[in-house]
C-alpha cells in the first residue's frame, strides 16, 4: 500500500477483532479505527475507537465510516450452544444479516472500496467424510441458525457488490484458537492443565483449525490483493488433526502432557447418545476438514505458522 489507508474494524474488542487491530497498529501507512458497542472494555482496543452501539438494521455508521477505504467486519452474534432466546433465528438474522447488510450499504454509500467479511465454516456445514471435504465454492449446507445467518449475510453482500462499486471478500474460518480464546477450546485447555484423565486417546477423526495469527495474516492479505475481490476463501492452518493429536499438541505446548485414555470412539458415541450429548460428541469425534487450496493459489498465500508453532505462541503469550 503506497497511500495511507483508513480502515474500520468492527468487533474491535473481540477475539479476532482485537488481534486484527493489534496487527494493523504496526503498519505505518494504515490508520485503523475500532468500532465497539460501548465504552466497556474499550481500553483493550488498539488504535482509535468509535462507539456505535448495538449491531442491527438501525445502527448509524456515519461517523465510523467517514473517510474509510476498507471495512473489516468481525462483529457478530456468535454461535450459542445453549440458546435461551425464544426465537434464536430471528436474533441471529437481526444481528448477523440485517446488521451486516445495514453496515455494508452505508459503507458502499460512503465510498468504502472493499468490505472484508468474517463468516464461518458453518456456512458449508458441520461434518465431512474421508471422501468429501469442504471447498470454498461448494454448495453451502448450513445445519444451524448461526450458519444460516452467515450464509444469508454472504449472499446479501455479494448482491450488493454487483449493485455498487464496493468489493466484497468473504473468509470462512473453522475453529480459531489463540491466546485468550474462549468456548470449547478454552475448556479443553483447562482440562489438560488440570491433568484430568480424558477418554479421548483413540480418536481418529480429522479436524481443521486456524490459529489466530494465521487468520489475521490472511485477513491482511485480503485487504488489497486484486484477486480477492468478490471471492469466498476458506481459512486454515493447512494441517488436519485428530482430537487425540490436538490434545497431545496442547499438552506439549503447555509443557504438561495430556492424560488420555484410549476408549473406542463407538463406545463414546453410544454413551453420548444415552446422555443426550450428541452435539458434543460430534465436535469431539466427528471430522471437519477444509480445503484451503483456492485461498493459497488465488492469493499466493500460505499459513505462516504451523499448528505446533501456533499452539506454542498461544501459551507463550498467555504466561
Amino acid at each position: 500500500m503506497i497511500e495511507r489507508t483508513e480502515i474500520l474494524v468492527t468487533g474491535a474488542t473481540g477475539f479476532v477483532g482485537s488481534a486484527v487491530m493489534k496487527a494493523l497498529a504496526g503498519h505505518d501507512l494504515i490508520d485503523c479505527t475500532g468500532a465497539v458497542r460501548s465504552s466497556r472494555g474499550i481500553t483493550k482496543c488498539y488504535g482509535h475507537q468509535v462507539i456505535v452501539g448495538e449491531l442491527n438494521q438501525s445502527t448509524d455508521w456515519t461517523t465510523a465510516l467517514a473517510g474509510k477505504h476498507i471495512v473489516i467486519h468481525t462483529a457478530a452474534r456468535a454461535h450459542v450452544i445453549k440458546d435461551v432466546i425464544t426465537d434464536p433465528l430471528a436474533e441471529y438474522r437481526r444481528v448477523n444479516v440485517e446488521g451486516t447488510l445495514n453496515l455494508a450499504r452505508q459503507a458502499a454509500t460512503s465510498g468504502v472500496k472493499r468490505f472484508v467479511f468474517l463468516s464461518s465454516i458453518k456456512v458449508n456445514g458441520e461434518t465431512t467424510t474421508d471422501e468429501q471435504v469442504f471447498f470454498a465454492d461448494a454448495e453451502p449446507t448450513p445445519e444451524d441458525f448461526y450458519g444460516l445467518s452467515k450464509l444469508e449475510a454472504e449472499r446479501g453482500l455479494m448482491r450488493l457488490s454487483t449493485e455498487t462499486d464496493m468489493e466484497v471478500v468473504i473468509i470462512r474460518p473453522p475453529l480459531v484458537y489463540g491466546p485468550g480464546v474462549k468456548g470449547n477450546f478454552a475448556s479443553m485447555i483447562k482440562l489438560v492443565d488440570k491433568r484430568v484423565p480424558l477418554p479421548l486417546g483413540a480418536i481418529h477423526n480429522k479436524r481443521s483449525l486456524v490459529g489466530i495469527d494465521n487468520l489475521v495474516d490472511l485477513i491482511i492479505r485480503c485487504l488489497d490483493h486484486p484477486a480477492a475481490a468478490n471471492q469466498v476463501f476458506l481459512a486454515g492452518d493447512g494441517e488436519d488433526l485428530s482430537t487425540t493429536e490436538l490434545l497431545r499438541g496442547v499438552g506439549q505446548a503447555m509443557g504438561n502432557p495430556a492424560r488420555l485414555i484410549p476408549v473406542p470412539a463407538g463406545l463414546l458415541q453410544f454413551g453420548a447418545m444415552l446422555l443426550g450429548k450428541e452435539a458434543m460428541a460430534q465436535r469431539l469425534l466427528g471430522s471437519l476438514q477444509v480445503d484451503i487450496s483456492k485461498t493459497c493459489e488465488v492469493l499466493g498465500w500460505k499459513p505462516p505458522y504451523t499448528v505446533e508453532e501456533g499452539l506454542k505462541r498461544c501459551f507463550e503469550r498467555s504466561n
